[in-house]
């Protein structure tokens, strides 16, 4: 009996921002799965962006990311979390998950409610497929084998 409005419209927040990271998630292993690294070093010590495995192994095994450098992405996210991702009451934002929080606007204010309605439903679904593909791939990385597309893991 607590489902009021309120709790629908958290729930969609946390869906849309999980769909996002996971869009940015599933493009990542495919680029860097790919061959596509950033260019230059990581570090001081002269380690290339190439030189990591990639998907999981960048993270846990012999080869990974040093913990100072696992420590330094944890706290970006966190930055980004706590300071940027924020849905700010009273800016102008016109739906949840709207973070443009009156500084930005790429055109949206151009869009009739129409367009603006088909283009966050297609979001939702592009977030929802993309939790599943990054689910997948992560699954799949843990079993092992070769893929079309992405080749071994």
């Amino acid at each position: 009996d607590d489902a009021d409005q309120d709790r629908f419209d958290r729930l969609r927040f946390v869906e849309i921002k999980h769909g996002r990271v996971c869009q940015l998630a599933f493009l990542g292993q495919i680029v860097t799965r790919n061959g596509i690294h950033l260019p230059g070093d990581i570090d001081y010590s002269g380690h290339a962006f190439e030189s990591f495995p990639n998907g999981w192994a960048a993270i846990s095994g012999p080869d990974a990311i040093s913990g100072a450098g696992l420590g330094q992405i944890v706290a970006f996210i966190g930055a980004l979390e706590l300071g940027v991702m924020k849905d700010i009451e009273g800016t102008g934002n016109e739906f949840v998950g709207d973070f443009r929080n009156g500084a930005i606007d790429f055109g949206w204010d151009t869009f009739d409610e129409e367009t603006k309605l088909s283009k966050r439903a297609i979001e939702l679904n592009n977030g929802r497929a993309a939790q599943m593909g990054i689910l997948g791939l992560m699954m799949h990385e843990q079993v092992g084998g070769t893929f079309p597309i992405i080749g071994d893991l």
